[in-house]
């Protein structure tokens, strides 16, 4: 069950991520003259980096919704709905006709909604799903292969468009070439349902059912987790808030910076950026195999440290007279950040007792990614057009370092025993989060 888990969840995870991807990169290239051109060359860029934040603003419902439902009826039917979301709104942004005005363009955002909607529920419920089935001692490295999905779809997707780009004529490529990723997502749809219905649910939430029908929870799934549970989920939203801006301040404002001010060709950003994301999937799995010998708290902290100087490196040399530099620091970045999204999975899961995990984490991550990924690309935009990469830069430091300090306010439960953590019933006068304790724990 454990290999079917872990299939199922990679699949479903590659099919998420990869229509993410698309979205990001096209929305630096392409989309601004195809969906937003009567707003000018600047108003454009923000118009079409506003609507990818569109994405980032739906996870949290998505996180909200889901997180309830999948911590009241279970992993299984959630990530069933949210796989078939994604795939008929990838389908139906490739159907879209381009220059028709406000009113596609207003399709585009609603569909874009749903994606984010859909990812919201789909990336945590599908790390629990791998999790929760698997060996404790190994948690780490199952969270990382269901994450891989991410880096890895980021190189499928602009190995996509950079091959679409170059064998096609510009024209052929702005009219029709691009849709094909989005069209073809329905092939992996059918497979990833395909192994998803042969599914069990976990023993974890096997294990809650039977502790919530000998003692029936008073509450606290969903939006609930925010006030049962205030510091760790504050603390988990500023963990990520460093990594999450980072990744989009490369992998979207960095392409559109790469093409629009040092001169260098698209398809020469494409590349780059693919190349990165090839090398950031042995960082992935690196991190959480790591994160299980030594510990969730050390791979974040040397990630964090990565990005640091990924970025203080790259805003200063990026351009085609420093090619190498510029390619290195994009993969010391993006490496970085996925050694500590190897890492995530576990150590976000192993804050929260089972009745909420994934409310929990869910919302952990997904306002983390409203508040930091979200508006990364515009408001990196406006800086830079205010003060240049430099200020884009310092901003992003900022962030990284209050990422860093908040790592060492989490627990590293590598040892805890996922499905007998349970919770105390009871809270602080103070106000402070219920204490929630593992029934047993296996070192």
């Amino acid at each position: 069950m454990e290999i079917r888990a872990v299939t199922s969840g990679a699949l479903g995870s590659a099919l998420e991520y990869f229509d993410f991807a698309l979205y990001g990169a096209l929305s630096a290239t392409l989309f601004p003259q195809l969906f937003f051109s009567d707003l000018g060359p600047t108003g454009s860029v923000l118009a079409s980096f506003a609507t990818f934040g569109v994405g980032f603003a739906a996870r949290p419902l998505g996180a909200l919704i889901f997180g309830y439902f999948g911590d009241r009826f279970g992993r299984k039917p959630v990530l069933l709905t949210t796989l078939v979301m994604m795939g008929l709104a990838s389908v139906a942004i490739g159907l879209l006709p381009s220059g028709q005005g406000i009113g596609v363009a207003a399709i585009l955002v609603g569909l874009r909604f749903i994606q984010g909607v859909s990812l919201g529920g789909e990336l945590v419920g599908n790390q629990l799903m791998t999790m929760e089935h698997g060996d404790q001692s190994r948690r780490g490295l199952l969270g990382s292969v269901i994450t891989v999905g991410s880096p890895l779809s980021q190189v499928l997707a602009n190995l996509a468009l950079a091959a679409l780009s170059t064998s096609l004529t510009t024209q052929q490529f702005e009219s029709w070439g691009w849709r094909i990723p989005f069209l073809s997502s329905i092939l992996m749809v059918f497979v990833a349902i395909f192994i998803r219905l042969k599914l069990e649910e976990t023993p974890a939430f096997v294990a809650e059912e039977e502790n919530r029908a000998a003692a029936p929870s008073a509450g606290g799934k969903g939006l609930a987790v925010l006030w049962s549970h205030p510091r760790t989920v504050t603390t988990l939203i500023l963990v990520w808030g460093g990594p999450a801006l980072s990744f989009y301040l490369v992998a979207v404002y960095g392409l559109s910076h790469l093409t629009n001010n040092t001169g260098m060709s698209r398809d020469s950003g494409f590349l780059l950026l693919m190349i990165a994301n090839g090398v950031s999937i042995v960082g992935c799995l690196s991190g959480g195999l790591l994160s299980d010998r030594i510990g969730r708290k050390p791979v974040m902290v040397a990630g964090m440290l990565g990005c640091i100087t990924g970025i203080a490196v790259f805003f200063p040399f990026s351009g085609p007279e420093h090619i190498f530099i510029t390619g290195a620091s994009m993969a010391l970045v993006l490496t970085s950040i996925q050694a500590m999204a190897g890492t995530q999975p576990a150590l976000f899961a192993e804050q929260f007792p089972t009745e909420v995990r994934f409310s929990g984490a869910a919302l952990s991550h997904s306002i983390s990614n409203l508040i930091f990924a979200s508006p990364s690309a515009f408001v990196a935009a406006g800086l830079g057009a205010l003060g240049g990469t430099g200020l884009v830069a310092g901003f992003a430091l900022t962030i990284l370092v209050v990422s860093t300090i908040a790592v060492t306010r989490t627990r590293d439960g590598r040892h805890l025993d996922l499905a007998a953590y349970t919770e105390i019933k009871n809270r602080g006068d103070d106000g402070s989060d219920s204490e929630s304790t593992p029934a047993r724990q296996t070192v």
